[in-house]
């Protein structure tokens, strides 16, 4: 089933520090210290920051992937199956389009999007200094890495924040003419239980930038899968779970 629910309070939190269309805001995020994840080796010519193995192991261009491989199809994205994994569509409340993929998996949500990039050089590591800036000019600490994936960010919880409050892993990576972000909320985010996991299903992702001519940053559309029954829209909602 794949109907339309109310926005979880995990999904807002994510939604707090990630602007739609890829703008940077940030809500009430916060401050110390992060674990740092385990750096890889990865390929910054050309201005683009990836694991030098990204066509081999992933993330994926769709040229780059069996066609007969099944994967969720959402536009712009792809998302391979697995048990226990559950997938949300992230709805803009204003606009009513569907702005990011939402997945919760090994006791973490990871909140995706897909950007048009320019074909020779990439945009994360622009991006990614214009979101450590907008969230230090509003008083978070940041700290930058690199990662599995390459430059990274995390941002941990301050002290005065509730106890629920969960650190928060920027990640990104750039492909052929896109740019895939990554958003990882929980234990995972500081490189605690489960952080290889959601590291897999990042992995696994396929980007379908399709051949028509885009501005860099624009974001790649999404869509419902095929055949997803859907319910009534609540104005603050997001599109149900699919869970493989």
């Amino acid at each position: 089933m794949f109907g339309k629910k109310r926005k979880t309070q995990k999904n807002e939190k994510i939604e707090a520090a990630v602007a739609k269309d890829g703008d940077t805001t940030v809500a009430d995020a916060a401050v110390a210290d992060a674990a740092v994840a385990e750096a890889a080796p990865t390929d910054v010519q050309g201005g683009k920051d990836a694991p030098v193995d990204r066509a081999v192991n992933g993330p994926f261009d769709v040229t780059e992937v069996p066609s007969i491989r099944p994967y969720i199809d959402m536009g712009g994205i792809k998302v391979a199956p697995r048990e226990g994994l559950k997938v949300r569509l992230d709805v803009d409340q204003a606009s009513k389009r569907i702005v990011a993929i939402s997945m919760d998996y090994a006791g973490s949500t990871m909140q995706v999007q897909a950007f048009s990039a320019p074909k020779s050089t990439g945009i994360w590591s622009e991006v990614r200094a214009e979101i450590k800036q907008g969230l230090e000019q509003q008083g978070a600490t940041v700290i930058e890495q690199v990662g599995r994936f390459g430059g990274e960010l995390i941002i941990s919880p301050r002290p005065d924040a509730p106890e629920n409050a969960k650190p928060i892993r920027f990640i990104g990576v750039d492909g052929p003419r896109w740019m895939l972000r990554g958003v990882i909320v929980g234990d995972a985010a500081a490189g605690g239980e489960g952080v290889e996991q959601i590291e897999s299903v990042f992995r696994e992702l396929v980007v379908v930038r399709g051949q028509a001519p885009m501005p860099p940053r624009e974001l790649l559309p999404l869509r419902v899968p095929a055949g997803a029954a859907q319910e009534q829209a609540t104005p603050n909602s997001v599109t149900g779970n699919i869970e493989a």
